[in-house]
């Protein structure tokens, strides 16, 4: 359990046999040690997350059960993560250990999203007072996703050939996919794959929740309850290699993914394909004195986007002088003309190196010292659409840089039964850099030539030198009773799209925008790196054997140069002098203050033992409270309080659940982004399961009784009709509609192991 972030109840009486970084080394153990690690992490392992499987193909949904982790909502399969308020790149998100980042102006394709959810094998998350081992260049925490390690023979043994496959469906949104792994495996060699696929057409709401149809497309219209834009489909393909010497592991994985279409409820944009294939090579050794890990990987992403089906693609003006509303090329009126869709490419290339070691110094005293390196290049650019307004090719960020290389150590040191304690430090330098901007055409409206001169006139370089800092200590009263507390600094750098995008036209700046709030962002090259404070602790009372137990963490983060936003007149090139209210707006990044406060609580306990089997009652219940110390407003897209509670059934192979999740009204909203209120609600779910000993089927009823409700944290619907919102233009989206959640869906999954 991490000091800011409990474990689950669902995975309490595992807590201490995985905890922190040696837990990541399954197939080796460091002989001789007595040191019992600091649990330092929420681990999930396959079993808790089998349940899980039929019911999404977001992995990052696999989390929602942590204590303090809530989502932001996004495509259907990339939602983003937000351990206590802090969301995205303020997290630090690793795939098999490898630093993923998400190549995309609207961060369509986070690390997440590059494993499905049927090939993980272990979840972790570290909150915000994290072990600085557990990685850097964030202040919200770390979440690490891992695939199933490599199984090998006993000496002597035939060789192992095992696998499974599995298939769902989803009634709601039509959702399918299927799943296969398979693996040969003799005492020093491990061959192995895993694939999945899914796909979903949009999702229906409760209920009603706009007062129109259009698409901006002839003949092309939207049910009122249909969420516009949340269809996807996506493969995933991992080829594994592993050899085993001695004490001696040597892997290698090639991840491949194909994203033909991933469309987005609150971004103008939609993805329309996405490209990604990684190598990942690593070595863990074991060795009298400890364990060394080194490790190396490279990532590209080919990352292409547009308007999607539910959104108009033809702008400009129609031969006789009226806007193109159709799906057919237009003639040219003059100098203008229609503008086919507006395709934007971004390409990413990200190495990674890193090397770690584990020295027991001596039966109380671990340490663990590491170095690593990442190489992060971009380019993100838009070709000519149209011979008139776009007839150019618009540079978003050419030639965009951002170099990190870290070293850090902690000490970790049991001195007797009832303490323990971890103490590290980090430092952290990132080189940041950008060629020259260019707009569509110099001489075009929206200040394009004014915005680009200024821009390349100014130095792209900087160096953040980030110092980083873990003080963790845990106290055990008695077999009934921890307390774990500590203190943690941490240091995160701007993105590449928090400094480097220059462009103030409202239609470029629209599509830079990872928050999902219906607004336009413009960078800036003078944002200085954030450095955030927390403070947390654990109270843990539980039965000896684990049967109950309850656990309380309260926490307090102070965020300086937080990276916020102000309203910007592009006019001016400066703040806007009068805020705009209830409408959409552009912003530009800057440093503020920030506060963020509040408390988990996590519980189970036993219910009865009847001739029905075993019920149980589980509990979890989140608070989280952000302000912007600078300007007096809240903080954007802080998720209200919420409670989960469930009454659980188990008897043989059957495993059930009746979940009620409570919701409280969102009133306190961000008003420099204009964030739309939410009104609270409650859901029910009923979920169900058998298990033999190679089959597991699973079956249940999300949303029980079609209750309607909007996403607190879901953004601004603009699904559907012409996103580039001009209100010049017919069907453009309509400020002050949040995305609504999804109806009533059943779910059926079958899983069958061989």
């Amino acid at each position: 359990m991490s000091l800011a972030l409990p474990t689950l109840c669902l995975v309490c009486s595992q807590a201490q046999a995985q905890s922190a970084p040696i837990a990541t080394l399954p197939t080796v153990t460091v002989s001789g040690s007595k040191v019992n690690p600091l649990p330092a992490g929420a681990p999930l392992n396959k079993s808790t997350l089998s349940p899980k499987l039929a019911t999404t193909s977001d992995t990052a949904s696999l989390l929602t059960d942590v204590p303090g982790l809530s989502l932001n909502g996004a495509g259907g399969v990339s939602s983003l993560p937000a351990i206590n308020g802090l969301a995205d790149d303020r997290l630090r998100i690793k795939v098999d250990g490898m630093d993923l980042i998400a190549s995309c102006p609207n961060h369509m394709n986070p690390a997440l999203s590059y494993i499905d959810p049927t090939q993980v094998g272990a979840l972790t998350v570290y909150a915000g007072i994290a072990p600085v081992s557990s990685g850097g260049d964030s202040i919200g925490g770390t979440i690490t996703a891992e695939s199933l390690a490599p199984e090998f023979a006993a000496p002597g043994q035939k060789a192992i050939v095992k696998g499974e496959a599995g298939t769902f469906y989803r009634s709601n949104n039509k959702a399918s996919g299927a799943n296969l792994s398979a693996s040969h495996a003799t005492d020093q060699f491990n061959i192995s794959y895993s694939g999945s696929t899914a796909r979903a057409d949009n999702y229906s709401a409760g209920g009603d929740f706009k007062t129109y149809d259009f698409t901006g497309r002839l003949g092309h219209t939207l049910a009122r309850d249909e969420v516009g834009s949340t269809a996807y489909e996506t493969q995933n393909h991992s080829l594994g290699l592993a050899f085993k010497k001695d004490a001696h592991l040597f892997e290698a994985k090639l991840g491949i993914q194909d994203m033909p279409f991933q469309l987005y409820p609150n971004q103008r944009m939609d993805m329309l394909d996405n490209q990604q294939d990684s190598l990942n090579l690593r070595y863990l050794g074991q060795f009298d004195w400890g364990s060394l890990e080194a490790r190396a990987y490279h990532e590209n992403v080919d990352h292409f986007m547009d308007f999607g089906p539910d959104k108009r693609y033809w702008y400009g003006m129609a031969s006789g002088g009226s806007a193109a509303l159709n799906g057919t090329p237009c003639s040219p009126v003059g100098t203008a003309a229609c503008a086919a869709g507006m395709p934007m490419y971004t390409e990413g290339k990200t190495t990674g190196l890193s090397v770690k070691s584990d020295v027991v110094l001596n039966p109380q005293d671990l340490l663990r010292v590491g170095a690593e390196l990442q190489r992060y290049r971009l380019d993100d650019w838009w070709p000519a659409s149209g011979a008139g307004m776009m007839p150019g090719t618009f540079w978003n960020i050419k030639d965009g840089e951002r170099d990190r290389t870290a070293l850090f150590a902690e000490l970790e040191t049991r001195k007797n039964a009832q303490w323990m304690t971890l103490v590290g430090a980090r430092v952290e330098q990132v080189k940041m850099n950008a060629g020259q901007a260019g707009g569509y055409n110099p001489a075009g409206g929206g200040f394009q030539g004014r915005d680009a001169t200024a821009f390349n006139a100014q130095n792209h370089q900087s160096t953040d030198t980030n110092l980083d800092l873990t003080a963790l200590a845990k106290y055990t009263a008695n077999a009934n009773y921890d307390i774990e507390f500590g203190f943690a600094h941490k240091v995160r750098s701007p993105n590449v799209y928090e400094r480097f995008t220059w462009s103030t036209w409202q239609m470029a700046a629209l599509m830079n925008n990872f928050v999902g709030d219906g607004n336009g962002y413009v960078g800036n090259l003078d944002l200085k790196p954030e450095a955030a404070n927390t403070l947390s602790a654990t109270f843990d009372w539980h039965a000896a054997d684990n049967a109950r137990g309850m656990k309380v963490t309260p926490f307090y983060t102070q965020v300086d140069d937080y990276i916020d936003a102000v309203q910007w007149n592009a006019t001016t090139n400066a703040p806007v002098t009068t805020p705009v209210v209830n409408k959409f707006s552009v912003l530009k990044y800057m440093n503020q203050s920030a506060r963020l406060y509040g408390v988990n609580l996590s519980g189970h306990l036993p219910l009865a033992m009847t001739a029905w089997g075993g019920f149980g009652f589980k509990a979890l219940l989140n608070y989280t409270r952000g302000s912007n110390e600078t300007t007096g407003d809240q903080l954007y897209n802080i998720m209200p309080l919420n409670a989960k509670l469930a009454v659980t059934q188990k008897m043989g192979g059957w495993d059930n659940s009746l979940e009620l999740v409570a919701v409280k009204a969102k009133t306190d909203v961000n008003a420099m982004r204009n964030e739309v209120p939410t009104p609270g609600y409650s859901l029910v779910h009923l979920r169900t399961s058998y298990a033999w000993k190679t089959v597991r089927l699973d079956f249940g009823v999300e949303n029980l009784f079609d209750k309607f409700y909007y996403l607190p944290t879901g953004g601004a619907y603009v699904g559907q009709g012409t996103t580039m919102a001009n209100p010049a233009l017919p069907n453009y989206p309509q400020w002050g509609t949040a995305v609504p959640g999804m109806g009533r869906s059943v779910y059926v999954g079958l899983n069958v192991k061989f």
